[in-house]
């Protein structure tokens, strides 16, 4: 047997505020949405290079307030990136860690947390 991927979930409460947050601030791509019907819980998936992510309205699915760690390379052109889009409700920095990453920890409008880390040394 091989794994093939990992795609975790995070709860979210507002479409609009997910859609603001992934797609327009992170740079996400939105891969395709879901729901039972018209006025049922949105179900996405949203992708950045290869990493995807399931964000869910459904009550039960997950737990807001969860957290994830992204490994990646060139996290300070990544971080310019993040602040010449002058998201209002966040301006994240760089911090240097005494494990020898470079790290730029954000947490989306539903509390859960992203950490992009880059192996420094």
């Amino acid at each position: 047997m091989n794994m093939l991927s990992i795609i975790p979930i995070f709860r979210m409460f507002d479409e609009y505020k997910a859609k603001e947050f992934y797609l327009d601030y992170l740079g996400f791509r939105l891969d395709w949405e879901h729901r039972f019907e018209d006025n049922s819980p949105l179900y996405m998936q949203v992708t950045l290079n290869n990493f995807s992510l399931h964000l869910s309205e459904h009550y039960g699915d997950c737990s807001p307030g969860s957290s994830i760690r992204l490994t990646i390379d060139d996290l300070e052109v990544f971080h310019k990136g993040l602040l010449e889009k002058n998201y209002k409700y966040l301006r994240p920095g760089i911090e240097c860690t005494e494990w020898n990453t470079l790290e730029v920890r954000l947490t989306d409008p539903f509390g859960n947390k992203i950490i992009f880390s880059q192996v420094i040394g």
